[in-house]
């Protein structure tokens, strides 16, 4: 069965929530240059500074890993860069990460959020990164969370923002868990090569890293052909307005 195209065409406001500097390069940035070019508004929201991802001292990584994410994000038209600071390498699942992504969430409203999977493994892919499950189980708690007025009050009461329901959560997803794609064929797909690249230095420092332009048009090729299109970016797509559906349960 194809998967179908994802109505992107809709969305004014998409966030893209992770870990680390580069996490939305490999791949996401692909359909983030669509989104973009489409008229959307992008948003990054990157809940460490990746101080613990190279060899160097952790101050001067976060500084250069910052420029480089600033790099990526010209590469494909985004002008929305937020950096936390919670811990690198460390990052831990709890009320103080879920509350700043809720902040996020209702400053920046969007109709959309991207996170990555939280799954501890898998398949054919080995073990997912510790931070990665993290920032993936709590963003998705935090979507949640902004549209609840008595959850995290303070930022309402005290801080002026409003809650906000977001309508689609698109969770990165290969193979069967992925429900929709994006159509990244061409200059998207050129710029989500691009925004990778632009994380040189980090690259550099990991042994035996292949080229981006080496694998991500592979990736997206792989992703295509569930589409029927020549490259994509999938994702598990869930739209938050459609009415429940209890198929699953018979």
């Amino acid at each position: 069965m194809t998967l179908p195209a994802l109505p992107d065409d809709t969305f004014e406001r998409v966030l893209c929530v992770v870990a680390h500097p580069d996490d939305v390069e490999y791949g996401t940035s692909a359909a983030v240059a669509k989104w973009i070019a489409q008229g959307a508004e992008v948003g990054y929201l990157l809940l460490t500074r990746g101080e613990a991802g190279m060899p160097n001292p952790p101050e001067e990584t976060a500084r250069l890993r910052r420029a480089e994410q600033e790099a990526a994000c010209a590469a494909v038209g985004v002008e929305r860069l937020t950096v936390l600071d919670h811990p690198d390498g460390v990052l831990v699942y709890n009320l103080d990460l879920r509350r700043d992504i809720a902040r996020e969430i209702r400053q920046f409203r969007p109709d959309a959020v991207v996170v990555g999977p939280w799954d501890v493994e898998f398949p054919g892919l080995g073990y997912n990164q510790a931070d990665h499950r993290a920032a993936g189980l709590a963003a998705i708690d935090a979507i949640r969370d902004a549209d609840k007025r008595w959850v995290f009050p303070e930022q309402i009461d005290d801080e002026g923002l409003e809650k906000w329901g977001t309508r689609w959560i698109l969770v990165g997803a290969f193979g069967p868990d992925a429900t929709h794609g994006v159509d990244v064929t061409g200059e998207p797909l050129a710029k989500g090569v691009a925004s990778l690249e632009a994380h040189k230095e980090y690259l550099a420092a990991i042994p035996g890293h292949p080229a981006p332009k080496d694998f991500i048009p592979q990736i997206a090729a792989m992703s295509g052909k569930a589409m029927g299109v020549e490259h994509a970016v999938l994702f598990k797509a869930t739209d938050q307005h459609a009415p429940p559906s209890f198929d699953d349960l018979a």
